[in-house]
């Protein structure tokens, strides 16, 4: 009854022949800014581009540039958010549905702008947990190793495996987040992840520390990925990449507060502590998410209705068969349904790694990665150098050693996302791409601009200051410097390719999220195993020279999508329909 009272309240809003689902298919496809209770027709799509730009452009003689941009910024500013239809309790989705605070409505993106804000501060901090796993970790390695009778370099394994998990397991939680829903995910993560770091806690080896830190990271990752598809679904895209930038707060309040905290427990009560700090963290996000957050996938996707309608559709090219015949059929039909399901669950999630095949998907997974591949490096050298000579820093005094790059970190994710979002707007109206109601058409590869040049040389430079900084033993608060700008530039690039992928693939914002993920933690794994041989064998100056080369060079990026983007774009859209 709900439904059909939503959907008669579209009908009245935007004539007899849109409905709500239509409405939200366009949603979902277009960039367009969407004003539900201005517009009168659907949004073009990226196939019409062509098309739309003639007629803006012969709009524009008319009437003139100037005037398209007050009409636009008159439509931002009487847009206004349709009331949202509240599920009814009983019929809430995900474990436990009923029993949140805020309400499930039927379409996500009417909730208002101060639930939307209250539901990214969830997301977020249930983000923290992952990344605050890793760096939790890196004050007390030495510790460890002593503790557990093994060298610094197997220690080393318990961080860059724990990376190595949160990229492959988001795979499968981006998946089963589009069949099961954002808050079964994220429940079932929490409750596994609090499990294996009780496990952690009380490990007897080091292959046992190493085995539940890489089941705990992988359970804690899925908020990589599911956390920007739950941003997808409740952000239009004209203030996504905001809401991306202070999603990115949460996970990097871990790196920022996560060695100082390690460093203080650690040499207060030893590094088991750090995991019982984690066990008792990841509890309390869990009852926050039980209670706080509430579904946002609109159409989640059926597993068994699927293979069930192919099942059925093949029967029905048969012709009719004997009894026998039939029993037998019904057999063969029942085993080749379970084992269509069986491949969807545990081997189509690895058909996400596809999604490289485009190319504008995968220069953008490729910058990041290279970016998040140098970060876990640095992580490394810092413990390191700084707990050595001429540093001789102690424990707490290591972990405090993260703070400024994670100043940076913060810093840029505040004003990097709406600085985007700003640039997006003005190469919209640069181009003069509006549709037909005036509203700006808008293209995800526009987020790479100047922003994405300043961070092209502000995180080589600073990877280059702080490696030499740190081979001549130069006073400490030099290369710390060094690596505050490291986190600027660094995080500029996170956020940005975050965005451009969620809109590159606006259908499948998790699985582009944990395309992402999967490759860029893959390259912090191998940093982390190779970063202390190579700082042992060639020192911090050259190996970071290194990276500083290997990280402007990689700069070409953002010259192939300003040349290349938009048509990458185009036979992306058309290749996944």
């Amino acid at each position: 009854m709900e439904s059909m009272e939503e959907d008669q309240h579209y009908g009245h809003e935007h004539g007899p022949k849109e409905t709500a689902q239509e409405l939200s298919a366009m949603d979902e496809k277009d960039f367009a800014i969407e004003s539900p209770a201005l517009s009168s027709s659907s949004t073009p799509t990226l196939h019409e581009e062509s098309k739309e730009d003639t007629e803006a452009q012969k709009s524009g003689a008319g009437h003139g540039a100037d005037s398209h941009d007050e009409r636009q910024e008159s439509v931002i500013e009487e847009e206004v958010t349709p009331p949202a239809v509240k599920v009814p309790r009983s019929k809430r989705r995900g474990i436990l549905g009923r029993f949140t605070v805020l309400a499930e409505v039927e379409q996500p993106l009417h909730y208002t702008r101060h639930q939307k804000w209250f539901i990214t501060f969830v997301v977020a901090s249930a983000a923290i947990a992952a990344p605050i796993g890793s760096a939790i970790f890196f004050p007390s390695l030495e510790e460890v190793s002593r503790d557990l009778n093994s060298t610094p370099t197997i220690t080393n394994l318990s961080v860059a495996l724990y990376m190595l998990s949160m990229s492959i397991f988001p795979l499968w939680w981006s998946s089963f987040s589009e069949t099961l829903g954002r808050r079964t995910i994220y429940v079932v993560s929490f409750t596994l992840f609090v499990i294996f770091n009780i496990l952690s806690a009380l490990s007897v080896n080091i292959a046992m520390l190493i085995i539940m830190r890489i089941l705990g990271g992988g359970a804690a990752a899925s908020v990589q990925a599911v956390g920007a598809g739950t941003i997808a679904d409740i952000w239009q895209p004209r203030e996504r990449g905001k809401a991306m930038g202070v999603f990115y707060l949460g996970p990097l309040m871990g790196p920022l507060l996560a060695p100082i905290i390690g460093g203080v427990l650690a040499e207060r009560w030893g590094w088991r502590s750090t995991q019982w700090f984690l066990t008792i963290f990841g509890m309390v996000v869990l009852i926050f998410l039980l209670f706080a957050l509430p579904e946002t996938l609109k159409n989640p996707k059926s597993v068994v209705a699927e293979v069930d309608q192919e099942v059925i559709k093949e029967a029905n090219g048969r012709p009719n068969l004997s009894r026998v015949a039939s029993r037998t059929s019904v057999i063969h039909q029942r085993s080749k349904k379970w084992l269509k399901i069986s491949k969807r669950i545990f081997l189509d999630p690895l058909a996400i790694t596809l999604n490289l095949r485009f190319p504008a998907v995968l220069i953008t997974v490729y910058y990041a990665s290279i970016t998040f591949g140098s970060l876990y490096i640095l992580n490394i050298s810092l413990q390191s150098t700084f707990a050595k000579p001429p540093y001789n820093f102690t424990t707490i005094e290591v972990g405090l050693a993260y703070i400024p790059n994670s100043i940076g970190y913060v810093l840029a994710s505040i004003f990097g996302g709406k600085w985007t979002d700003t640039i997006m707007i003005r190469e919209a109206k640069k181009a003069k791409r509006y549709d037909e109601n005036g509203r700006l058409i808008f293209r995800p590869e526009d987020r790479m601009r100047e922003n994405a040049w300043i961070a092209a040389f502000l995180y080589p430079a600073a990877l280059i200051w702080y490696g030499w900084a740190a081979q001549r033993g130069v006073f400490w608060f030099v290369p710390l410097i060094a690596n505050f700008f490291f986190g600027i530039g660094s995080m500029l690039i996170f956020s940005m390719a975050t965005t451009m992928l969620t809109e590159f693939m606006p259908k499948k914002s998790s699985s582009g999220v944990a395309t992402n993920n999967f490759v860029r933690n893959i390259f912090s794994c191998v940093g982390g195993v190779v970063a202390q041989p190579l700082i042992d064998a060639i020192g911090n100056g050259w190996l970071f020279t290194g990276l500083g080369v290997i990280a402007m060079g990689s700069s070409v990026v953002i010259v192939l999508m300003r040349r290349c983007g938009p048509r990458w774009r185009i036979k992306m859209d058309q290749q996944l329909g």
